[in-house]
């Protein structure tokens, strides 16, 4: 039988070598013994031939992705053959292989999530060898217009730019606040501990609560609490999971939103649209009980260009200190639509859902007599025999919104984000007699280190002849509403004129009460009404008289707040060659209202107030020079007005209006050097920032009584002035070390009156006609900081890090209203410093791409004070609160990627 003609196989045949062709010959020279074992033995000749036209009909294109300022390996990085749905994940050591056969002149695509893509043209290549991807703030097409994100060497602003890679292996148990502590001018305390309660503070300007002078953006969405500036990173706990870059802009800074900040601006981008299929689990462990489970999945772009991206996570533990226990449930959902080539848009959710224990700052002696040391919790108690801290917060706060990004054509483009969050919760505490009860003085099992003996105030409360409470648990509950629209419009005049314009709408309003929360064996809480709303020493609901509160019930106040604000601003950049100057031009209209349904009549037409409206501007303009392709210098300057924060707009915690709210106002410019060359980069800032009409409410307790009270403050001016420096450098490609320095001078211009002091229930108590701030240090942040930190990577599958911070001439926090006479100066906490180590291994596991992840904050568990209040002024550490900072932390986690 004649399998094959000696035409089948000739010389010259493609796809069979010399070798293949003389063996075949020889082999048809032998005898052949059977037609079974010709046919065996022309088989394998057959399958041989096969495999070597398929190998010469494959071409196959290799190389490695890295990241370009670390060197470092991007694990799972896309590579793409352009116009096609053929891809290929770069593995462990950023490393890949991709069959671009078929194609006459291909192009890879390569993407990784927060970094610039990169296109390379590979035709008769069969290695590209290294592929060096530039982190992008951005990253993601649909955020950039709206995130105002800065570009290196071109923006001329401080920035410092966080990276996916380094997220996710200094992350562990931490906020994102943290993650920041080494970036020049920022200053983190994470406060009581609690899950979520940390602040940042940059360039001397703070995010407390009534004062919040530090912007955050999530995709260019505002999410400051309108009222009172701050936020609370409780309520985006898992922004972190799903973070793609966090950019710290310095100062005046790349944005254009209508109420500005004045100390700088957190820019946090997160992941959007996946272009690959794939995801990851996780799983954490750590100290104090901690324990986080997680999950993404992207479905990757389809063929009808839709994709889809969730993520969520269950994060509990029992928390640093005593009472400190916590529950969070944290969710991401995208879903994408590329309508056409130049339209896209997108559907957001982002949100968390938590509960967790906290603790008041206590005086330095309780916590050095204290058995339990700093994880001393004065407000742990035991009822039922069941661990029970009623000072807490709980809350939950989706954020949804649609992205268009319309690439209308060459020259413009229009980008547009709609967006609505709805909060609802609030922060526990325990009351006796009308006001916040004073937590020492509260019933204990033994002596004051332990825990409060609910069932002793139960039976008290019970023994009480007319069953009302003495004793009570409550909660300040909120629940807000947030609508909001950014839209900017960009194009091109000529070559070198950029042109932006847009505008930026919001509308709020927040219900606000304090509700019984636990009557503790009594039948209710006793609140008739009494006073004079007018003077704001009014107590009870002037609606009802006669108020007799059970668990729910409504108590010391209830009143609707609303802020709207609308404004538009105009930008315009010069681009040539090595130079960019820009200059930006905005203006706003905001308006607060309040309704108080507790201290005016229902009906009465001032129970409602009119809109107080604020007229604001900003006008900022810089330069950038690339002197050459190593050095860089910029300047900026810029003139900033906004609206006083909602506490100072009405007095007494009324509907009158305060006559002497006024715009505040920050007069800044700063200067920058920039120099980058083989492997070393560093940035040189020197700013000046004078700070003018500050208004705020501050919250503070009186040390004699424990009570709390607020007061408001106009009129303050302040200094901020510094320099900053931060430097990395990579000796060989294995190490990378670096640091930052920051010298700040800080202080009072001015003394500051009259003040008006209001008790917990938010009535008038005093007031104060002047207070003595000239020249005095502005409080709550550390002046003098400083930061090292060295990676090493001892073999390609694992790198290991540390990071050392110092923090030094650091002046406690101010209680204003206390500073009655001059030559009062606050009390200086003892300088500090602390040590974190990190590690990452990199493995495969059943076939996925697999990392291990450990983190321990605080390596050395060096005790210091974090946060400090100084009532008396008289510098002395027996006369101050204080939050102590963390002890040593520690996370292992492993997550697998798919």
């Amino acid at each position: 039988m004649k399998l094959f003609t000696n035409s089948f196989f000739k010389p010259g045949t493609p796809g069979l070598s010399n070798e293949m062709q003389a063996h075949y010959s020889s082999r048809r020279a032998l005898s052949v013994k059977g037609a079974k074992g010709m046919r065996i033995n022309l088989l394998i000749v057959l399958l041989l031939a096969l495999c070597l036209q398929a190998s010469a009909a494959a071409n196959f294109v290799t190389g490695k992705v890295v990241d370009a300022d670390t060197k470092d390996p991007l694990v799972s990085a896309t590579v793409t053959v352009k116009g096609t749905s053929k891809n290929a994940t770069t593995g462990l050591d950023g490393t890949f292989k991709i069959d671009v056969s078929g194609f006459d002149n291909p192009v890879l695509v390569v993407t990784f999530v927060g970094y610039v893509v990169k296109e390379v043209p590979v035709a008769g290549m069969s290695n590209v060898g290294v592929i060096a991807l530039k982190f992008s703030a951005t990253g993601i097409s649909e955020v950039v217009v709206n995130g105002d994100i800065a570009i290196d060497r071109k923006t001329p602003i401080a920035v410092t730019s966080i990276g996916p890679q380094f997220i996710e292996e200094h992350l562990g148990a931490n906020d994102i606040p943290e993650l920041l502590k080494s970036v020049p001018g920022v200053m983190f305390t994470a406060q009581d501990g609690g899950y979520g309660d940390s602040r940042i503070s940059i360039r001397g300007f703070s995010s407390r609560s009534g004062n919040g002078n530090v912007a955050f953006t999530i995709n260019g969405i505002p999410v400051n609490d309108p009222e009172t500036g701050t936020l609370y990173w409780s309520d985006f706990s898992g922004i972190t999971d799903v973070a793609s870059s966090i950019q710290v802009q310095r100062g005046l800074g790349a944005s254009k939103i209508i109420i500005p900040s004045f100390g700088g601006t957190v820019n946090i981008t997160t992941r959007s649209t996946d272009m690959q299929e794939g995801g990851y689990v996780l799983e954490t462990l750590g100290s104090d009980g901690y324990n986080k489970t997680g999950v993404l999945v992207s479905t990757g772009l389809n063929a009808n260009g839709w994709a889809a991206t969730f993520q969520g996570s269950r994060t509990q533990g029992d928390g640093f200190a005593d009472g400190l226990a916590f529950l969070g449930y944290n969710y991401f959902f995208n879903l994408s639509k590329i309508i056409s080539p130049s339209q896209n848009i997108s559907f957001n959710i982002i949100g968390a859902s938590q509960t967790h224990g906290q603790r008041p700052e206590e005086p330095i002696v309780d916590y050095q007599t204290a058995p339990q040391g700093i994880n001393w919790n004065a407000y742990l108690g035991v009822e039922n025999g069941k661990q029970v801290n009623l000072y807490n917060n709980f809350y939950s706060e989706p954020m949804l919104s649609i992205n268009h990004e319309w690439i209308i054509n060459n020259e413009s483009s229009l980008s547009t984000v709609v967006y609505a969050l709805f909060g609802d919760g609030g922060g526990g505490n325990i009351y006796s007699g009308g006001f916040s009860a004073n937590e020492l003085d509260l019933p204990r099992i033994g002596n004051l280190y332990t825990p409060i003996n609910f069932d002793a105030i139960e039976a008290t409360n019970a023994a009480n002849s007319d069953g009302s409470a003495l004793t009570y648990g409550v909660a300040a509950h909120d629940q807000t509403y947030w609508y909001g629209l950014r839209s900017t419009y960009k194009t091109v005049i000529g070559k070198y004129i950029d042109i932006s314009a847009g505008i930026d709408l919001r509308y709020y309003y927040g219900n606000h009460y304090e509700e019984v929360t636990d009557l503790l064996g009594a039948d209710y809480v006793s609140y008739n009404y009494s006073g004079n709303p007018a003077l704001g020493t009014a107590q009870g609901d002037i609606n009802a008289p006669i108020y007799n509160v059970g668990v729910g019930g409504k108590i010391y106040y209830y009143n609707r707040d609303y802020v709207e604000s609308g404004g538009a601003f105009a930008q315009a950049e010069y681009s040539k060659k090595d130079f960019t100057a820009f200059v930006t031009l905005s203006g706003s209209e905001n308006g607060d209202k309040r309704t108080d349904y507790f201290n005016y009549l229902n009906g009465d037409p001032h129970q409602t107030s009119p809109y107080v409206n604020f007229g604001t501007y900003q006008a900022k303009a810089g330069a950038n020079y690339n002197i050459n392709s190593q050095m860089n210098v910029f300047a900026n300057i810029g003139y900033l007005t906004k609206p006083p924060y909602f506490g100072n707009v009405f007095e007494d915690f009324t509907n009158q209006v305060n006559k002497s709210a006024v715009d505040e106002k920050l007069f800044s410019y700063e200067l920058g050097y920039e120099f980058k060359a083989h492997g070393f980069s560093t940035t040189v800032n020197l700013y000046r920032t004078q700070y003018m009409d500050r208004a705020f409410a501050s919250a503070y307790s009186d040390p004699s009584t424990q009570a709390i009270y607020t007061a408001n403050v106009s009129g303050v001016g302040e200094m901020h002035q510094g320099v900053e420096l931060e430097l990395k450098y990579r000796p060989i490609k294995e190490v990378l070390i670096g640091g930052s320095l920051s010298l700040g001078d800080f202080y009072y211009t001015s003394n500051a009156g009259p003040v008006t002091v209001f008790n917990s229930a938010q009535q008038k108590v005093g007031t104060v006609d002047e207070v003595y701030l000239k020249n005095e240090k502005v409080g709550d942040i550390a002046q003098t900081t400083a930061a090292g930190f060295a990676d090493f990577t001892i073999v390609p599958q694992l790198k290991v890090g540390v990071i050392y911070n110092f923090y030094g001439n650091y002046s406690s926090y101010v209680p204003f209203q206390n500073y009655t006479t001059a030559n009062l100066h606050p009390y200086m906490v003892p300088n500090f410093s602390t040590w974190d180590l990190n590690g990452v291994f990199k493995f495969k596991m059943a076939g996925f791409n697999s990392e291990l992840i450990a983190t321990v904050n605080n390596l050395l568990n060096t005790k210091y004070i974090a946060d400090s209040e100084d009532y008396n002024g008289k510098g002395l550490a027996s006369g101050v609160d204080v939050y102590y900072g963390l002890g040593r932390i520690f996370t292992t986690g492993l997550k697998v990627k798919f």
